[in-house]
């Protein structure tokens, strides 16, 4: 009996390894549960979709592609667990975190690992000034945001800006939120332009009039919060019930489809936010196919820009693997930093510079009408306006 047992371990472990050798293995982070869960499965979604149009294609490299998902909570806690549980896989690559404080948290694992890793939704500036050699991500970072929030602030004609932003830290690490307002404060200080207030505020809370009222008595001609959706709706809903009719705009962490059930339409109503094109923005032909193709499967408009950018780090992991008919890490990390171009991404034109970050930055300008919708003002690429 042990040894029909010991037999069977046998075949199994070589079953194992053969399937291993027959895929090549990317790991996406997402979060399933807790703040970010409609985020975290409408990437999932798109991932496996793109993943079964290569594989229905043939795979890459003569194999087919498996996606191992983790759910990382949204959080940095929840990433850490996600990525020891990835570190077991045997993976080439990782897609995610989806925001800075939980890639921060995968990030050292992952690079001493020497696995590829693509973020899609961490944009702090610090995050690749750690000079981590597989590191990447495909959307836009926090210097280029805060040029186009200066841009929009400017384009309004108003001086006084009272920023404010959500104070969490990890690991005494600023967050993205802070980097945001400071990027954005130092800019609007070398524009000419006035800071009445500066300062943050906890996340999670409900109540948030104290903090509105001493911004009020500021007496500035615009808000700028920097942080995401969860408080800039609570802020805009408690704003209107002040009768404070002050501008609001905010960053790329406050775009969520979320936002405006939270704050009601006549809060939210007339809210800034800028953020890199929603997909409904997206007019490239095989763009407007894959939408069309989400929608048929899963019945559902794409609604996440965030799910488009984690589609996008998909197909460039594909894309390097396929141009360099190789998985070993370094290969594929000199591929990306050095030749790698893709000028029919998801999102427009993808490389990278020798950071690992994308060089070529397309935002929006939204604001909310009446009826709860997002309407682009207008769209920014290399910093001028394209639209």
């Amino acid at each position: 009996m042990r040894r029909i047992l010991c037999l069977l371990v046998l075949f199994i472990l070589f079953a194992m390894s053969a399937h291993a050798a027959d895929t090549i293995k990317i790991g996406v982070m997402a979060p399933l549960t807790g703040n970010w869960t409609s985020d975290g499965k409408e990437l999932k979604q798109v991932i496996e979709l793109l993943a079964q149009e290569v594989n229905d294609k043939g795979g890459v490299l003569g194999k087919k592609v498996e996606i191992v998902v983790e759910n990382d909570e949204g959080t940095p806690q929840g990433a850490v667990q996600a990525t020891l549980q990835l570190l077991k896989q045997g993976l080439v690559a990782v897609i995610g975190a989806n925001n800075s404080q939980s890639t921060d948290a995968a990030q050292n694992m992952f690079n001493e690992a020497k696995i590829i890793q693509i973020s899609h939704g961490a944009t702090a500036l610090w995050l690749t000034e750690k000079k981590m050699k597989y590191f990447f991500r495909t959307c836009p970072s926090d210097d280029d945001q805060s040029k186009v929030i200066i841009q929009t602030i400017q384009k309004m004609n108003l001086k006084r800006i009272a920023i404010v932003f959500d104070n969490v830290l990890f690991d005494n690490k600023t967050s993205y939120a802070k980097a945001l307002a400071e990027s954005t404060q130092s800019l609007a200080l070398q524009k000419g332009l006035s800071i009445v207030y500066e300062d943050g505020l906890t996340p999670g809370l409900q109540d948030y009039s104290d903090v509105l009222r001493k911004i009020k008595v500021q007496n500035p001609d615009v808000v700028f919060f920097a942080g995401y959706y969860q408080e800039a709706a609570r802020l805009l809903r408690q704003k209107k019930e002040m009768g404070w009719n002050v501008v609001f705009i905010s960053g790329d962490g406050a775009n969520n489809p979320n936002l405006v059930p939270i704050a009601g339409k006549k809060a939210a109503e007339g809210f800034y936010f800028v953020s890199p094109p929603l997909p409904g923005e997206l007019t490239s032909k095989q763009t407007i196919a894959f939408l069309e193709k989400f929608k048929s499967k899963y019945g559902v408009s794409l609604n996440s820009i965030d799910s488009v950018l984690a589609g996008d780090a998909f197909r460039v992991i594909v894309k390097a693997i396929g141009e360099t008919k190789s998985t070993d890490p370094d290969i594929l990390a000199d591929h990306l930093h050095t030749a790698f171009v893709d000028p029919s991404g998801l999102t427009g034109n993808i490389n990278f510079n020798p950071k690992g970050n994308r060089l070529s930055d397309l935002y929006g300008v939204y604001r909310v009408d009446a009826d709860g919708r997002y309407v682009v003002q207008r769209m920014f690429q290399y910093g001028q306006i394209v639209k």
